[in-house]
């Protein structure tokens, strides 16, 4: 069969991301650990910087522009989508693939799911479908809500027509997301999801497949018996199997809780005065820079020697670096500022005046792609009078009906203190806890209550009865 040739043109705007363009996006998506680490390296390769004294928001000092000096822009386009940054990923052709480990490096689950989000392809509507999904993800990965329960949320937010089938087609999209496993909705799904996800030359994979889809809960009792007669396995076989599921991680997102610093450092400040509240950027996060004077000096001769070139794009890369800060510092406080700005209330109240926000709310606002809002706010903190928190504690999805909205952090917050104040001798039922909530114009399911319960490792009321 013949094969025949055409020619299509295609019209459209891209950002051409060069080198400096994709250094200053690198830099906004490192928490400030890691961009220390990063200025230290550029500090021991490149001899035209030098670090100061002190600390300070001003992270760089600028130098003057010479004539043979490359332009670089006043604001640098750090806004962008994955598309944009990496533009042969998934094409299939030349260029060097996404590095995912090295990209996820110190993020939070939430903070890896989103940032795999921002890179899927999704429209705007199965976009708020997985940032809802996302949401709802435990700290094991697994799915805590029903898909019906988040639908109805979904449609109290505007998705009109939303049918769970719909929710569903997004989620099977987010279960190929790494870590394998992760949006599983129970421990059987979990492990057949990473098993899927193994080679299909894998020895006795489907004998682990079958024992995992029809007899999860024998090999949990250890019944060799059972598992033998019905798989038609002998022992040392069954061993292998069973070798092979335990091989596999019933929590897939523990790694990412694990991974995590407990020692964090402050990107921003929220401060109260009798103006209000101020969002500032932190003074000790970052160590200023600033070109070294007496390099910067010899470059004014005019002789084309090769030890004066070698300085000329040294000061040039030191430069890009300066303003790359710049506007990583520029970005986060702007970001920052919009966040707090929506949960006002969290910083006079605590978590039960948290308001629901989602990505797209912010990149609505500052009019920047959702994925440079996942960037901005993962692994970046905000100290405040209530404590530290990561600027994506602060994206939470709306739940329940009624007139008023209210976050799921803010109902958890919530359920919790009701709980506390409640008689020991007398705790609160689930439906006694949905009735209270419903007073308060908090409108959600018993099995929602009891959802967020479990997740906040409290036991039920007849537990805590004996308890007390």
């Amino acid at each position: 069969m013949a094969m025949k040739a055409s020619l299509q043109l295609r019209v459209g705007t891209q950002l051409t991301m060069t080198p400096q363009l994709q250094q200053a996006i690198a830099l906004l998506q490192l928490s400030t650990l890691d961009l220390r680490q990063e200025i230290q390296q550029a500090l021991e390769a490149n001899p035209m910087l030098e670090m100061e004294d002190e600390f300070g928001e001003q992270a760089v000092s600028e130098v003057a522009d010479d004539d043979w000096a490359s332009d670089i822009p006043d604001e640098l386009a750090v806004d962008s989508d994955w598309a944009d940054t990496f533009q042969d990923a998934g094409l299939g052709g030349g260029g060097e693939a996404p590095d995912f480990e090295r990209q996820a490096a110190g993020q939070s689950l939430q903070g890896h799911l989103a940032w795999q989000l921002a890179m899927s392809g999704l429209d705007e509507r199965e976009t708020q479908i997985a940032e809802s999904l996302i949401d709802a993800v435990n700290g094991d990965g697994y799915l805590e809500q029903s898909l019906d329960e988040l639908r109805d949320g979904l449609r109290a937010q505007g998705l009109e027509g939303l049918a769970t089938r719909e929710v569903e087609g997004v989620l099977l999209r987010l279960q190929q997301f790494e870590p394998t496993g992760v949006f599983a909705r129970d421990l059987r799904e979990c492990l057949l999801l990473q098993l899927a996800a193994l080679p299909q030359d894998t020895p006795l994979l489907p004998q682990a497949r079958r024992l995992v889809r029809q007899f999860l809960e024998a090999l949990a009792g250890n019944d060799r018996r059972l598992l033998k007669r019905r798989l038609g396995l002998d022992d040392g076989v069954l061993d292998e199997v069973i070798a092979l599921i335990r091989g596999l991680d019933p929590r897939p997102g523990s790694a990412f809780a694990a991974g995590d610093s407990d020692y964090v450092i402050p990107d921003l400040i929220a401060r109260h005065s009798e103006q209000g509240w101020r969002i500032e950027l932190n003074p000790e996060a970052l160590p200023r820079l600033r070109i070294q004077p007496d390099y910067a000096a010899l470059i004014k001769r005019a002789d084309k020697s090769q030890d004066n070139q070698f300085l000329k794009d040294h000061l040039q890369e030191a430069r890009w670096l300066l303003k790359s800060l710049t506007s990583r510092n520029d970005t986060l406080l702007r970001v920052g500022r919009e966040v707090m700005a929506r949960q006002l209330d969290f910083l006079e109240r605590g978590e039960e005046a948290m308001r629901p926000l989602i990505l797209a709310d912010i990149a609505q606002a500052v009019e920047m792609h959702e994925s440079t809002i996942s960037r901005v706010t993962t692994q970046k903190f905000i100290h405040t009078p209530r404590g530290v928190f990561e600027l994506k504690y602060f994206f939470s999805s709306q739940v329940g009906g009624g007139d008023e909205a209210h976050s799921s952090t803010a109902i958890r917050a919530r359920i919790r203190k009701l709980i506390q104040e409640e008689p020991p001798r007398k705790p609160l039922s689930d439906s006694k806890l949905v009735a209270l909530l419903a007073e308060e114009g908090i409108e959600v399911a018993r099995r929602t209550v009891a959802k967020y319960r479990e997740a906040m490792h409290i036991p039920s009321s007849s537990q805590r009865k004996r308890l007390a």
